[in-house]
């Protein structure tokens, strides 16, 4: 299998260089320490908040798997055919990461216009579902037939499956994350955006897709698992 490595520019942070006749000593140790004990609360605050996502994560897949049942059964094996085959591609044969990095790439200049949405856009953003969402529903003005429909959700599952295991394997690959707070955190949020923007295409797509009983059921489950850890964890039994 061929290696394809991330560009250590989005990957691994460059080192600020020393400057000269900077001071060192208590000053520097002291300033130092202050921003290694922020850091560290910080990671334990996302470390939190990704806990909490957690059962958003589970009652969005739950919720996104009933909603994609009501589909077509033909076009629900397209869909899960072009995540499959993104990974078996990404297993055996060839890891697509140019791929990904030239939507990368192309969000960052989307986004150049502020800077802290081109550092999380290419994480939050499938946009190679995006595009294939807009070409389809240009296309299908022109085109029509199951078989266009068919070929569009193989992509629409392809693309997806891209997006989520190179933007994990990104958010993994960071540096000083030694309680996964940035990985568990940022994964968590990332997929239930993903989800949401894939039932809302599908929306517009199918009648049978409905994205209000998609909130609606990832709401109440993920409700229904809080209230079950709160009861427990705080509840007084006689």
């Amino acid at each position: 299998m061929v290696k394809t490595g991330f560009p250590k520019k989005w990957l691994e942070p460059k080192a600020a260089p020393e400057l000269k006749g900077e001071p060192r000593g208590d000053v520097g140790g002291g300033s130092s320490k202050s921003a290694w004990m922020s850091n560290k609360i910080f990671d334990i605050i996302k470390l939190i908040l990704g806990i909490c996502l957690l059962p958003f994560v589970y009652s969005s897949t739950i919720s996104f798997l009933a909603q994609v049942s009501n589909v077509g059964i033909s076009l629900q094996n397209y869909f899960w055919s072009g995540a499959v085959t993104l990974l078996i591609v990404y297993l055996f044969v060839w890891e697509p990461a140019v791929i990904y990095e030239k939507g990368h790439k192309l969000l960052e200049i989307i986004f150049s216009f502020f800077q802290p949405l081109v550092k999380v856009a290419p994480y939050l953003l499938p946009i190679y579902t995006i595009i294939i969402f807009i070409l389809y529903l240009f296309l299908s003005i022109f085109i029509q037939g199951q078989w266009f429909t068919e070929y569009a959700m193989f992509l629409f599952g392809f693309s997806t499956a891209l997006h989520l295991v190179f933007a994990a394997r990104s958010i993994r690959s960071k540096k000083g994350d030694i309680l996964k707070s940035n990985y568990i955190f940022g994964f968590s949020f990332m997929y239930i955006i993903n989800l949401g923007l894939i039932s809302l295409f599908f929306s517009f797509l199918f009648r049978e897709y409905s994205l209000v009983c998609y909130c609606n059921e990832t709401y109440s489950a993920a409700s229904s698992i809080f209230k079950a850890v709160f009861s427990q964890l705080f509840m007084v039994k006689p």
